[in-house]
Formats: structure tokens, sequence, C-alpha cells
């Protein structure tokens, strides 16, 4: 008999994905999301969603199948071409042109799947901007939950049927032949970054300026499109644009964005939101539109902020301004209309005191941290002494949200604790002087009678201070010749040493195979164009960087053994034949030869790393 799904079985499937794996999908449409996962009990021959889920803790690996089930990654280059051609014509030069003396421009592919939509953005960006303006000031960021598919994302690499969206000419100046397929421009691939992120769950990336989240959306309830949509709002900059897919719509939470293409699904952030429009975006997402009335609560939180006699201001976890109360606003000068600004950009965060180190203490430690007896500048132009309290605010479910920066006016305490103190002591230098007074007269007489035998003493002791004071000028005089005579030496050193650098740097440019230095702990020294050429990868991309870290197209694995034998000193170099792939993509056989870096007194203080192209793919005779 089969066994009968319910929806309270569901949830229990879905909690239980959340807590084993970190997968929330509790926010997705029930309808889809139940046929999905009945598509795989139906595959591994299970009838009902707790029987599925002994079957998950029993097979780790099903979780990979239903994930990508759920997820679809249904994705291509050029969806919908009206719409990229609009973006290229009319949005992106606008992005450019808001960017005042060339500044970065940020841009977000929000569940770019295995990467056809993210590259396809960094194409369009290309041909609207120019290839040199994307390499120097685009950053395009792709993010997906989906593991498998970023990992096929960095790749860059796609089939004939992949790319058959993209248009010939832009398939010849943006990919490469790779055997049977394509790979997608190394200059341009540098401008993508792809990594892991949750829309429902993880903090939205800041300062966008335009955002892509194409059908997306429509695979969530309402609740959550109203939550993802508000952190949407909290990611773009002012004026920044969002871009959803063609099966999308924009309903809720449209007084955050404004329609700048309906047809093309294009819209715009509506500029000047408030403080409480953030504090929705962050805590209440989905629960309130904004310009409703303000719940009771809410209202009393506000007004007793407002009415707080001391300097109090809000900062999240996020490092924004979240509130600041009337007390504030006067005390440091700060305008409405820097509530939701980056707080380090705003002059409080280092004045009168240094406060996001503080912060970032509190949120590490968890508790509050007080400041004592820090002076500001008023208005009138006295100095107001301040004690500060760094608090930090959590929720019920012990979650960071921020910190409150409290600033208690202690002047009138201080001052009057001041004249207390100047007081006291004034009375005891008063009893000490009339102690000393009667001391004094007692020993005048006695002070007298020894004052003619000091004057003599004191005659004799400046003769031979003046002679001790010759001495030492003689001694003077031959230290600052030794110290020149030291500052010649040093100087010729330097200029030998300088010239020994330069001799070097040349050896390295000069080499025509490729060859690289590792420090001991396998850091990248020198990086000389040999290995530039064959890699495809500059030297400063990997100067201090770890060559066991480098996706440089050699398996690093293979040659880590040569590399520690190498250290080692042992056996002297060591040489592997290994097979990689070059900077254009090709299959060929390397052999790498590593050799201690060992300097005059014997110590190994590194590894030389040469790594020579085999003829034909065949082994070079050792």
């Amino acid at each position: 008999m089969a066994e009968p799904k319910t929806d309270q079985d569901l949830e229990l499937l879905l909690d239980y994905l959340r807590r084993s794996r970190g997968f929330d999908f509790t926010g997705y449409k029930r309808a889809s999301l139940s046929r999905r996962i009945d598509k795989r009990m139906q595959v591994v021959g299970v009838d009902g969603y707790l029987s599925y889920l002994d079957h998950l803790e029993v097979d780790p690996e099903e979780f990979t199948q239903l994930f990508n089930t759920i997820l679809i990654n249904v994705t291509g280059f050029f969806r919908d071409p009206p719409t990229w051609e609009y973006l290229r014509e009319e949005i992106l030069p606008r992005v450019a042109a808001d960017k005042h003396g060339g500044g970065p421009i940020r841009i977000w592919s929000a569940g770019c799947a295995s990467g056809e939509e993210a590259y396809t953005l960094a194409m369009v960006t290309a041909e609207a901007l120019g290839a040199d303006t994307v390499r120097e000031r685009v950053k395009i960021y792709a993010t997906d939950v989906d593991e498998e598919a970023l990992n096929q994302a960095r790749l860059a690499r796609y089939s004939d049927k992949h790319v058959e969206g993209v248009p010939p000419d832009l398939l010849e100046r943006y990919f490469e032949r790779n055997g049977d397929g394509y790979v997608f421009s190394k200059d341009l691939r540098r401008s993508v970054i792809f990594g892991r992120h949750d829309l429902i769950q993880d903090a939205p990336i800041s300062r966008i300026d335009l955002l892509t989240s194409r059908n997306t959306l429509m695979y969530l309830n309402s609740e959550t499109q109203s939550h993802v949509l508000a952190r949407f709002s909290f990611a773009l900059r002012e004026g920044g644009y969002l871009m959803l897919g063609k099966a999308e719509m924009l309903l809720a939470h449209s007084n955050l964005f404004s329609s700048v293409d309906l047809k093309r699904r294009v819209f715009r952030k509506v500029p000047g939101a408030t403080l409480r429009d953030r504090l929705m975006v962050l805590t209440e997402a989905g629960e309130r539109q904004i310009g409703q009335p303000e719940p009771r609560e809410e209202r009393i939180r506000n007004a007793a902020l407002e009415a707080n006699p001391g300097a109090q201001i809000v900062v999240d976890a996020a490092g924004f301004l979240m509130m600041a109360n009337n007390r504030a606003r006067a005390l440091f000068n700060l305008r409405p209309d820097d509530v939701g600004r980056p707080f380090q950009d705003l002059e409080i965060s280092y004045r009168p005191l240094e406060l996001r180190s503080r912060i970032q203490q509190v949120y590490m430690d968890r508790r509050p941290s007080p400041i004592h007896e820090v002076e500001w500048p008023t208005v009138s132009g006295e100095v107001a002494h301040l004690e500060v309290q760094i608090l930090p605010l959590v929720d019920d479910n012990q979650v960071l949200l921020g910190a409150s920066i409290s600033f208690a006016d202690v002047t009138r305490s201080r001052r009057f604790k001041d004249e207390l103190e100047q007081a006291n002591r004034g009375l005891e230098d008063a009893y000490a002087e009339l102690q000393s007074t009667n001391e004094e007269l007692e020993t005048t007489n006695e002070e007298l009678q020894s004052t003619v035998e000091e004057l003599e003493t004191t005659n004799e002791e400046l003769q031979s201070t003046n002679e001790e004071l010759e001495t030492m000028n003689e001694e003077m005089q031959s230290t600052n010749d030794e110290l020149q005579t030291i500052n010649d030496e040093l100087a010729q050193r330097t200029q030998e040493l300088h010239q020994l650098t330069e001799f070097l740097e040349s050896i390295w440019a000069g080499l025509g195979g490729a060859v690289a230095v590792l420090d001991p702990q396998l850091r990248v020294l020198v990086w000389n164009h040999g290995i530039e050429d064959l890699w495809g990868v500059r030297e400063e991309e990997v100067q201090g960087r770890s060559f066991l870290n480098l996706d440089i197209g050699l398996p690093v694995d293979q040659v880590q053994p040569a590399l520690r034998q190498a250290l080692s000193g042992d056996n002297g170099s060591q040489s592997t034949v290994v097979q990689a792939v070059n900077r254009r993509g090709k299959s060929v056989t390397c052999r790498v030869t590593c050799s201690p870096l060992i300097t005059n007194d014997k110590a190994i203080r590194g590894v030389i790393v040469v790594v020579v192209e085999e003829p034909d793919g065949q082994p070079a005779a050792s």
C-alpha cells in the first residue's frame, strides 16, 4: 500500500533539508516544489515524503540529484535578444554616464546557474562600453545556491549546442575554439566573479549599479518574493537598475521600484529610501508595505529614541547608519540623508573617536564596551566631555543585527569633579606649605652656615665639569667621524645591492623558459615572462599567493611531492612529467623540475620551478 503524501510530511522534509544541508526551500511555491520532489521519489522508488527522508539519510549522494531537480538551472546565452539589445543601447550607457570621474561599475547576476547569463552580461557590457572599460572598471558578481552549477560556470567551457544563441560575430570575438566546444575569453573572464549566495538567507551585495535576476523569483511564493525584492532594493545604489525575467512581474514592493520598460522587465530603484524602508528590508521584508502606517509598537520605539536626552545612533551589521536621534544629529552635524549611508563614509565613524574597530570588537565579544572621557568641540566653541557606550544588538535567536552607540554628555559633572579636585589640591598644598615653612625656618640658620662651604665646593665642581665637557666634546667629534665612515660604507653597499637586484631582475626577465621561484611556504616570489605566456597569468596576479592554490591548468597535486622533496634538500633537483592545460586550453605534456634555492650558508630559502613543454606530448630525456 502506497504511503500517503501529506503537506505536513512535506514541511518535515523541507525542514530536514534546511537543517542538514543549509538549503532553505520553504520560500518556494509548494505546487512546483512537490512536483519536482515527486519526480525524484519516482526515480528512487519511494512513495511518501517521510520514506524519501529516510532514503536521504541512507544515501547522501541523493542530495545532489534532488537539488539539481529542484533548482532546474535552465539558462542560455542571450535569452530574449531584444532585452539584451535594450540593455546594451539604453541602460548600460546610462549607468556609465552616472559614474562621474570614471568610477567602478558593479553588476550582480543573481541566480546565474551555469554562467551563461553572467558571460552574456560581460559581452553586452563590452559591446556597450568597450572591452578596455570592462577590464578596468567593471565587476560582474555572479551568484547561485547550486555549487555544482557554479563549478561548471567557473570553467567557462560550453558545447556547440550551448553557444547556439550567441551571435556569430560575438562568438568569434569572445570565444576560443577548444576541441568539440568553446571557451569564453580569459581576458573578460577576469571581470566575472562567481560565488555561492542564497537570495533568501544571505546578506545582499551592496552598491550595485545593475542587478539581473531572470526567472528566479517565479519559483518563490509571494511573501518570499517580497523579501527578496526588498533585499534587491537594499543592494542597488540610488537610481540603480533591476532587470527581471520575461515571465516575472514586479507587483510586490512596487513602491521600491519604478518601471523603465515594462515590456522588457527593466525597473529602476526609487531614490530617497527612508530609514524605515531600510529597516524593513533587513528585518520585516514582506510583512508590511512601505508607506503603510507604522505599528503602534514601532511608533513608540521611534518616539522613545527621539526623546532620549543623550545622543544615540544605530549601525546595522552590514555597516550602514540606520538611526540617529535628534540629539545625535545636532551634536555631530548629521543630516537626514546620512541615515542609510555606509557608516565608514561619515565623520562620526572616526571623530570624536575611531568607532569602527570598537564596533567590530563588540560584535566579536557580544558584550557592551564603555569608553570614558571623549572630548568633542560643540557649535558654541566649548569642549563637551562624552561617555560612549557601544551595545551589540541581537534578536531572540541571538542573531547579530548591529550595534547601538550612545553618547552621554558628562561635561557638567566633569567640570564639578575638576573643580572639586582642584579645591582639594589647594587645601593639601596650603597645609603642606605651612608645614614646610616651619621646617624651613628651623633649617635656615644651618643652611646659611653651610652656604659658604657649598660655594667653595661648587667652584671646584664647575672647574671639573668644564674639563669633563671638553673631554666629551672630543669624544663626540671622534664619534661623528666614525658615523660618517659607516654612512659611506652603507651607501656603497646599498648601491652594490641595487645593482645586484637589477642584474637578477634582468636575468629572470630574460629567461626564455617558464620559471617561477617560491619561498619556503610555496608562495610566489618570481614569475617570469615564459611562465606568464604558458599559463596566461601575469606576475602581479600571483605575487605572494600560494603556488598550490593557483588555478593555471597545472595539476599542482602531482607536482607537490617534488616541491616538498626540493625543500627538504635531501635529493637535489626533482623532476616530474605531468599533463596540463596551457592558456589556450590546449592539453600539453610538461616536465616540471623543482630545485632548492640555496644560500651561501647552505640554507634552503625556497624552490626554483622550471616548466618545459615537451614536444608532441612526449617526455624529453632527463
